[in-house]
């Protein structure tokens, strides 16, 4: 059982950054893969990259590769998302998420979730 909570969304200008953070609960978040994920109002929950139990790869979706990087600190149960040269388009709620499998992208393949942050990229 893997119990998590996000933090760091608010709101930032274009061009900006932000850095949110997932707190895990559990004594098996160094064997999970963790993904983030976030929704735009009335858009369907969008995959934005997944790191691996180690932390030692990532995948991201081409809409923030370049831009976006996940990291995770298994000794503190965390997993980062820096998020730079923000986009308008990037605003919406985040989730983090925890996965056995590797490199998935359907939210239906997370076993469990945060309940969000929101991220609001003014323009």
């Amino acid at each position: 059982q893997v119990q998590l909570v996000e933090f760091g969304g608010g709101l930032v200008q274009a061009g900006g950054s932000l850095r949110l953070s997932c707190a895990a609960l559990g004594r098996t978040f160094s064997s999970v893969v963790m993904g983030w994920f976030r929704q735009a109002p009335g858009k369907e929950r969008e995959f934005v990259g997944c790191i691996t139990s180690s932390g030692g790869t990532t995948y991201y979706a081409d809409s923030v590769k370049g831009r976006f990087t996940i990291s995770r600190d298994n000794a503190k149960n965390t997993v980062y998302l820096q998020m730079n040269s923000l986009k308008p388009e990037d605003t919406g709620v985040y989730y983090c998420a925890a996965t056995t499998q590797w490199q998935v992208v359907r939210p239906r393949s997370y076993e469990y979730w945060g309940r969000g942050t929101q991220v609001t990229v003014s323009s």
